[in-house]
């Protein structure tokens, strides 16, 4: 399966189009996407989301399990 490079804009604070609050948050999330995207993971929407949630402490790891399993980033 090819790279292929998701929508980053760090002036708008928002990857894939998913806002942001501040660039740390941005930058902390990109790091996970960009490191899971090598083990083959295809980052939607709905998984920048739920790995953004995460990251601002919004959901528990458990829900982070959780979505996984249930493949909620795919939606």
């Amino acid at each position: 399966m090819p790279y292929v490079p998701i929508a980053v804009d760090r002036k708008a604070l928002t990857i894939m189009d998913v806002p942001f609050p501040d660039l740390k948050t941005l930058e902390s999330t990109a790091e996970a996407i960009g490191s899971n995207m090598f083990e083959g993971y295809q980052p939607t929407q709905r998984g920048v989301e739920i790995i953004r949630d995460y990251c601002l402490g919004e959901i528990s790891f458990a829900q982070l399990i959780a979505a996984a399993k249930e493949k909620s980033y795919a939606k």
